[in-house]
């Protein structure tokens, strides 16, 4: 079945609504003490096997190993024989103890890891700048002016920030296309905090990370909770708040998926992307080119609405 794309917010970028994460390809830093060390190779399959599955975006960011994840994304997309313009590439700037001069003083460096690739999305990684966020869309607003990216976007913006952003980047003629967030069946906070709403309204698309929760929505740890003790510590402790509140979750993810021969992953993902129709995009992490391959096929699953409004209704209730 053909991968149906959609438009990144109110630009002209198509994207698939599963995309690839990338901070595991950091290398080390925080990374590792949630994913583990990957290698080259192992990269490189992960990454080809995305390609060959039909995702068509990649999100990346300075702070991921600072710098080495770009890198890493550009060797591993040129190793699977892709070239530029074939894929889009977003990429995100650190903000902590910095102006926003800075945005426009280091996209050269930005550019640099990533070459051969252009930065088709640029995002500002979190709100904590040393300068205001209309001062930060003015930045944007240069480097869009100069070609230097293709699109605007911001990530773990509250609705405040993210209503003030739209409105600065608007009046520069330009549109702020994204707003990356944390957003899964066991944490639908921006449902309630307002930043679900504004985007819906702004036609802002939500990018979700994190959208399988670090993998406790594959089923594998509700299954053997033993295999907890065996991940990295930093993602162990994300587990355990939610493992047992969400086994009837689980459980009926897991009877949706037996009907359609699929793996709650799928079925998690899938809800993800559709429930709100075009508004949100996942970007879900791999550590094998099997978690890829599992993670692209989600996109063809097609779910009823009654499933869906079961799955809705179990999620609301934990």
């Amino acid at each position: 079945m053909r991968i149906q794309k959609r438009l990144l917010g109110k630009t002209n970028i198509e994207i698939t609504p599963i995309g690839l994460g990338s901070w595991q390809f950091s290398g080390f830093f925080i990374g590792s003490a949630y994913w583990g060390p990957l290698k080259t190779a192992d990269i490189d399959g992960i990454v080809k096997a995305s390609v060959d599955s039909g995702i068509n975006w990649f999100d990346t960011a300075e702070l991921y190993g600072f710098g080495r994840s770009e890198k890493n994304l550009a060797h591993a997309l040129l190793a699977a024989g892709t070239s530029n313009g074939d894929v889009i590439i977003a990429t995100k700037w650190l903000p902590t103890y910095r102006g926003s001069s800075s945005i426009t003083k280091t996209i050269s460096r930005r550019s640099r890891c990533l070459e051969p690739f252009d930065i088709d999305l640029y995002q500002i990684h979190f709100p904590n700048s040393l300068s205001q966020v209309e001062d930060q869309m003015d930045a944007m607003s240069t480097l869009l002016e100069q070609g230097k990216i293709k699109a605007a976007g911001v990530s773990n913006f509250p609705e405040e920030l993210l209503r003030r952003a739209n409105k600065r980047i608007t009046e520069g003629g330009f549109h702020l296309a994204s707003n990356q967030v944390k957003y899964n069946l066991l944490d639908r906070s921006i449902e309630r905090n307002g930043v679900f709403s504004a985007a819906k309204e702004l036609g802002i698309t939500i990018i979700a990370y994190s959208p399988l929760q670090m993998g406790l929505l594959s089923g594998r740890y509700h299954r053997k909770p033993e295999l907890v003790e065996k991940l990295p510590h930093l993602r162990r402790k994300k587990f355990y708040p939610f493992l047992e509140r969400s086994r009837p979750l689980m459980t009926g993810l897991e009877r949706i998926a037996l009907d359609h021969g699929v793996t709650t992953s799928q079925v998690a993902l899938n809800w993800l992307v559709n429930f709100h129709g075009d508004t949100v995009v996942a970007i879900p992490g791999a550590t094998s080119p099997e978690q890829v391959v599992q993670n692209a096929a989600s996109m063809t699953l097609e779910l009823s609405k009654p499933e869906m409004d079961r799955i809705d209704k179990l999620s609301r209730d934990l």
